[in-house]
């Protein structure tokens, strides 16, 4: 499924790290989680629309893995071309704390 995000809107697709115990047990993905914070994102709208009329670009590109807020982002699930179930967050650039570099 494409997206196609409004205004400063961002799709995001969160990255999922695998939790250990401080003893080094990895739990499983049934165990309950907190939310991620991190995602690669997937889609970008066109920016912000100011009270004059004119578009702000937005700070981010598809690809950046970045920092959001925790409970910032709306979840949505889709279905894929296969008919998995795949989760995405939707944000607000103001959403974004920071972009990773690696």
């Amino acid at each position: 499924m494409k997206f196609n995000p409004i205004n400063d809107h961002i799709v995001i697709e969160p990255i999922k790290e695998e939790q250990k115990t401080k003893t080094g047990i990895v739990l499983p993905d049934t165990a309950e989680k907190e939310k991620p914070e991190q995602g690669r994102v997937v889609a970008v709208g066109p920016g912000k629309l100011t009270d004059s009329g004119n578009r702000l670009p937005m700070s981010l590109k598809v690809g950046d893995i970045v920092l959001f807020t925790k409970y910032g982002p709306n979840e949505i699930k889709v279905k894929d071309a296969s008919g998995k179930e795949v989760e995405y967050l939707i944000a607000k650039e103001d959403d974004i704390l920071a972009v990773i570099e690696k």
